[in-house]
């Protein structure tokens, strides 16, 4: 990676201004439900502590609109990192201005602090100069290790980047090596199993991994816009009208469709569910049929190399899971490199238990689509050369 990264960055006795991705979900009493994302971040921070740098972390929380909602506060992120760091962590009731300016400017070797919600601006998702600086007031270095949050140009990501020297954090680094081998050199066979909802959302990454996969697997419910572009019955399933002459220009004999299907009248968990190969008029498609899941299997087995993102059915509910767990089944039991490309697909590997036997999950949903289509990522660009 070309990149200065957190490892060679002089952080002893310096405000370490770090982007964290603490977009934590939470229940209606604000409760952390799940706290995946501030343990990913915890090799970061636990490594500017051990180096004795002065941590100031920042991060987004859910969409406030650019205005204090405590809805969103991070008080209860920082209050869950101190018991897994097992050390004070200073919460800052703001993210700018003198009060926050005096908290961080107090702190010594290895305290940490978190800012408040960097939403809470307006002029954070506006990448807004004068806010980035004010920012940027709050640490001496800067590192990003929010890859979730790379594909976004903002204060918090990019803005900060022209005011501090700027390094990749250890997550960042992990994700860019796992995806950026994917694209420069995998080993092959390399198969693309892609899944969710829309063919729009994919289209720049079908493209791009046309060029270097030797094949691409459809599900979900994007197949039913190729099926339907290729004048087969589809039923009442999902399709996108606006992408049908774009899913008939996609085709080629490396992309491979389901074959048979498993329908519900309903989309409903306890929707009666049959097998079959043309969906009926008053039927949708809500899962790949066993005989793709069969020929799917097949190829993967076979394979050297395997990038996922999107699931292959409506994996929530378990009548039209199977698709989708026969697929993980199958990479957590590959000796192929598995890379997870975050979002649903990575929620449906950790509801099956099946994380830690991926090679990589990726953190960022719309991060690795972006880096899969091609492009370079605004956060990283703005990093400081290595």
């Amino acid at each position: 990676m070309q990149k200065l990264t957190l490892s060679r960055l002089d952080v002893a006795s310096k405000r370490v201004l770090m982007r964290v991705d603490f977009n934590v979900p939470q229940d209606d009493h604000g409760a952390i439900t799940d706290d995946t994302r501030v343990r990913a971040s915890l090799p970061a921070i636990t490594e500017v502590i051990r180096r004795g740098g002065r941590l100031v972390l920042c991060s987004h929380l859910g969409r406030p609109k650019g205005k204090k909602d405590p809805k969103y506060t991070l008080a209860p992120v920082a209050k869950r990192l101190a018991e897994l760091l097992d050390r004070p962590v200073v919460f800052v009731s703001d993210c700018v201005g003198p009060e926050a300016e005096k908290v961080t400017g107090a702190l010594k070797d290895g305290e940490v602090a978190l800012l408040e919600n960097v939403r809470f601006y307006a002029e954070e998702e506006k990448n807004d100069a004068g806010f980035a600086q004010k920012l940027a007031k709050m640490g001496e270095v800067f590192v990003n290790d929010a890859f979730g949050t790379a594909h976004r140009a903002h204060a918090s990501t990019v803005g900060v980047t022209k005011f501090l020297k700027s390094a990749a954090g250890p997550l960042m680094e992990k994700e860019l090596r796992a995806l950026g081998g994917l694209l420069e050199n995998p080993k092959r066979p390399f198969v693309a199993i892609l899944g969710g909802a829309k063919v729009s959302d994919k289209i720049k990454v079908i493209e791009n991994l046309s060029k270097i996969c030797d094949r691409i697997l459809i599900g979900g419910g994007m197949a039913y816009t190729f099926l339907k572009a290729k004048g087969l019955p589809i039923g009442r399933s999902i399709f996108e009208a606006d992408t049908l002459e774009v899913a008939k220009r996609l085709t080629s004999p490396k992309i491979l469709l389901p074959e048979d299907h498993v329908v519900a009248a309903e989309f409903k968990a306890d929707s009666p569910a049959s097998v079959v190969t043309n969906i009926p008029d008053d039927r949708m498609g809500l899962d790949i049929g066993p005989a793709t899941v069969s020929t799917y299997l097949g190829i993967l087995k076979g394979a050297a190399t395997v990038v996922w993102n999107g699931p292959v059915g409506v994996f929530e509910m378990p009548a039209f899971a199977k698709g989708t767990r026969a697929i993980a089944d199958c990479l957590a039991n590959s000796k192929a490199t598995t890379v997870i490309g975050g979002g649903d697909t990575a929620a449906a590997v950790t509801d099956f238990g099946l994380e830690a036997r991926m090679t990589h999950v990726s953190t960022g949903g719309g991060a690795s689509l972006e880096f899969l289509e091609g492009q370079e990522l605004p956060g990283v660009a703005a990093l400081s050369p290595a």
